[in-house]
């Protein structure tokens, strides 16, 4: 496998830098690379070639460290030599900044086993570390090229980040507590805390999603092949759900790291100091997986849940990692008598100016995935539906967003295929760990159709709907596709319940996941009792709310449609429909608020609402969140 560059030396000067193990491993790798990109040259080129890979062959560590060290040079011929090196060097240089993928490893096992440390303090060492390299690394590169006399002129030091892809705190695996039969997975280091490279995008051979990750009838995972030093190990806190991702150090897929990172929270450290058990543990990029092995499996002997992503090409996207995560998480949940959902979850802080309510904050609490517990208040001995989200970031399709918007995601960013057009994506941060674990009840609960025109003057937003009405539209699950699956664009397509990963049914009606069907049709009975009573007590708003994301595309949608419904092409529809939709649901919740602080008997000058918006890929949840955090202006740029 291409290999990455792991660095664990400890280096404060430049003599150190050039002399440790791991400058020599980079070396080797970038000649490597190198000559066979030479050996690939058209034949019109192979002479050009052939004479730089006889110069490359030649170049050798203990001649750059001489250089390092020398006063000056013999003769012009040594020192033309000696530039051609720090040239060629400053070639590596620049390939470490851009295509190379490198790792800082600290090893904190004090956040354990002394106490004296935590994932807090671990992060400020880490990210002193990158830095510290960042800079040694800069001030080597200037020193080599001085003492060749390449370092005249302008110096542009504010442009060259040096920093590693990741710099990582890990700990021994062998303070987790994983089941008998995959105690070999311990000896994979965990990592609790990191600092990554942002503003870098990653191309992945594959830029979107064709094959299913269902349910499989044995387990993937061949314990008598792992390698562990392949392995880079992150336990992550997805929702209430601890799950421990395995990802394999080849090029095309640890890729992926700094995207978990930048997605998914660390779990608790307290969860590994109490020996909490995994409650799933995923792989992505096994070379001992076969196809056959794409998918989860449950380990009834451990009580563990097992995902797998074999190391082929097609399968090296961000989204094999992201919704195979997610779909251990909504079997969990599933399996705990909790409904997840495929949805766009926020708060909004609402208060008020004497009686007039204002929204004060839009505070995401899911940006894709989240679910509903139900619990019964100490309090009243209501049960309600309580909203638990997944992820701190999101995976964001830039089609859809404002230039604007994508300024707003710049420095926070992790990227992948912006120069493959359609479906480039980002990860950014979108909320903090504290909003998804809030107990917040819904208020309102919407289903995204994003194909639907609706005609000037016509509310986007049906809330008051019966609640076997409503419950059509999210069993149904209809939506237009944007050409990001194996679904042309344009085309209707229907996934039950949005598709709550993994696919319970087809388009055809076919149960998919029998057993699991019956047990989300089991929550959904017990959740359609519970919501009944907060509809009839005017405490929880269901219906549909229209998009018009993909009306434009939708080619059931004639022209004269378009115009009809007040938009002048097809193009307008995407960006002017969720805008409609955003001003509709602003003033729902300022209503909505206005009800629950009736309900108060102290009359707070301050409400939660906490609104989600249920739909699949490019209904509209991202969008109109941001058109509306446009309208209320709650952030300047």
């Amino acid at each position: 496998m291409e290999q990455i560059l792991e660095i664990r030396d400890g280096c404060n000067t430049p003599g150190q830098l050039l002399r440790s193990l791991a400058f020599s491993r980079f070396l080797k790798s970038y000649k490597r690379a190198f000559i066979n990109d030479l050996k690939n040259r058209p034949d019109d080129r192979k002479q050009e070639a052939a004479h730089k890979i006889e110069f490359i062959k030649t170049v050798r560590t203990r001649d750059l460290i001489s250089i390092l060290d020398t006063d000056g040079f013999k003769t012009p011929q040594e020192a033309e030599y000696a530039r051609e090196l720090i040239r060629f060097m400053d070639g590596a240089f620049h390939h470490y900044r851009g295509s190379a993928y490198s790792r800082l490893v600290r090893l904190q096992n004090d956040v354990v086993s002394t106490g004296l440390e935590t994932p807090e303090t671990v992060k400020e060492k880490v990210t002193d570390k990158a830095q510290d390299l960042a800079d040694l690394i800069l001030d080597t590169r200037r020193l080599l090229l001085k003492k060749v006399n390449l370092e005249e002129g302008v110096r542009r030091t504010p442009g060259m980040d040096a920093s590693p892809n990741v710099t990582a705190g890990e700990i021994s695996g062998h303070y987790f507590n994983y089941s008998g039969d995959y105690h070999l997975l311990a000896h994979v280091p965990l990592t609790i805390a990191a600092d990554m490279k942002t503003g870098v995008d990653y191309s992945t051979p594959s830029n979107k999603r064709a094959k299913p990750f269902y349910e499989l009838q044995h387990n993937p995972l061949q314990l008598r092949k792992f390698v562990v030093e392949d392995w880079v190990s992150v336990p992550l806190r997805v929702g209430t759900s601890l799950i421990i991702a395995f990802i394999h150090k080849s090029r095309g897929c640890i890729e992926m790291e700094p995207g978990l990172l930048n997605l998914f929270p660390f779990a608790k450290v307290e969860d590994i100091i109490n020996q909490r058990k995994a409650d799933g543990i995923f792989f992505f990029g096994d070379p001992n997986a076969e196809e056959k092995d794409l998918g989860y499996y449950y380990d009834n002997d451990n009580k563990i849940l097992i995902g797998m992503v074999p190391n082929i090409d097609e399968l090296k996207y961000f989204g094999y990692c992201k919704k195979p995560i997610l779909t251990l998480h909504n079997v969990l949940a599933i399996l705990d008598g909790d409904l997840p959902l495929h949805c766009g979850c926020t708060r909004y802080v609402v208060r008020f100016d004497k009686e007039e309510p204002y929204i004060a904050e839009m505070l995401i609490k899911a940006d894709d995935m989240g679910k509903i517990s139900l619990i019964k208040d100490a309090h009243d001995k209501i049960t309600r539906p309580i909203f638990f989200g997944t992820e701190t970031g999101a995976f964001a399709c830039l089609d859809g967003f404002s230039e604007q918007a994508k300024m707003q995601m710049a420095g926070r960013e992790v990227g992948y295929n912006k120069d493959t057009g359609s479906n480039a994506r980002q990860i950014v941060p979108v909320t903090d760990v504290g909003e998804l674990f809030r107990n917040d009840p819904l208020d309102v609960l919407l289903y995204m159709n994003n194909f639907t025109l609706i005609e000037p003057g016509v509310t986007t937003i049906q809330a008051d709907m019966h609640i076997e009405q409503a419950l059509e539209h999210f069993r149904l699950g209809e939506r237009v596709a944007a050409g990001s699956t194996q679904t042309h664009r344009g085309s209707k397509e229907s996934s039950y319940w949005a598709n709550p990963f993994p696919l319970l049914k087809g388009n055809d009606g076919t149960i998919i996941h029998p057993d699991l069907y019956e047990k989300f049709s089991e929550n959904e009975k017990g959740f359609i009792g519970d919501m009944n009573i907060l509809i009839n007590r005017g405490e929880l708003k269901v219906g549909v709310a229209h998009s018009q994301l993909m009306a434009g595309a939708y080619e059931g949608n004639k022209d004269d449609d378009i115009t009809r419904c007040g938009f002048t092409n097809r193009e307008q529809v995407e960006q002017e429909g969720p805008v409609r939709l955003a001003k509709d649901l602003i003033n729902l919740i300022k209503s909505q608020a206005k009800e629950k602080r009736s309900r108060m008997n102290e009359k707070p000058q301050e409400v939660s609402i906490t609104v989600a918006l249920v739909g699949d890929s490019r209904t509209g949840k991202s969008e109109t969140a941001e058109k509306m955090e446009g309208i209320l202006n709650l952030q300047l740029i």
